[in-house]
């Protein structure tokens, strides 16, 4: 029988060198999926992970709608000036759109357009935070002063009559109703601010209180000052 040749030192070497190659090529494969593993688990932005809970039980009443858009504690008080001052809102945003077509004032007509333009989205704001608290968006309407007669108690809410006798007008007579009621329904809104700035807890809605009542109090000279002249 005879026997095979030995292979050269040469082709060992080749050999030896092929396989070491095929070692390493194979572990590096392994080193990177195990790396993204690894990288999968590290914070490389920043973000917290959504696993991660809420800071504070309220901003838990937020969860599932982004930031909760009135952070920190509240109480009653806070929740009712958000369930009172939003029909309170509608209301004037209701008178307002009437002065487009009766109104004879100029300074009327731009009044009414500022009014609609600063409660609309104060009324959406207010809107985000009862939904962020977990709390109805209205409330028994058994509070505030009592000022209107057919409000059910909110603080000087224009009456039906009244809001038909706005309807009704034209002109100057219009902007003499319109300018009475409103002044009286801003002071009503005050109020109602005066009361969360002293009593309420929430940051957010005593700041918006605080705005409340310095635009209003505006409102209210500037339209004292077109009624002493009509």
């Amino acid at each position: 029988m005879t026997a095979s040749p030995r292979p050269s030192r040469g082709a060992v070497l080749r050999r030896r060198g092929a396989l070491l190659a095929a070692v390493v090529a194979a572990g590096l494969t392994l080193a990177a999926c195990g790396g993204d593993d690894d990288m999968a688990g590290m914070d490389h932005g920043g973000t917290q992970s959504s696993a991660a809970g809420p800071a504070s039980p309220d901003a838990a009443a937020g969860s599932g709608s982004g930031a909760n858009p009135a952070p920190g504690a509240f109480n009653d008080t806070d929740v009712m000036f958000a369930q009172m001052m939003i029909p309170h809102h509608e209301q004037a945003l209701e008178m307002s759109a009437l002065a487009d077509g009766r109104a004879e004032d100029t300074e009327i007509t731009a009044l009414a357009r500022e009014i609609s333009g600063a409660q609309d989205p104060e009324i959406q704001k207010m809107t985000s935070w009862l939904r962020a608290w977990g709390k109805p968006g209205t409330a028994p309407m058994d509070h505030g002063s009592g000022h209107g007669s057919e409000s059910g108690g909110m603080a000087r809410m224009m009456s039906a009559k009244d809001l038909a006798g706005l309807k009704a007008a034209q002109g100057r007579a219009f902007d003499r109703a319109f300018a009475q009621l409103m002044i009286d329904h801003h002071k009503g809104a005050v109020e109602m601010a005066e009361d969360e700035r002293k009593n309420g807890r929430n940051a957010t809605a005593r700041q918006l209180a605080e705005d409340v009542i310095t635009t209003q109090s505006a409102e209210i000279a500037r339209l004292e000052k077109i009624l002493a002249r009509l």
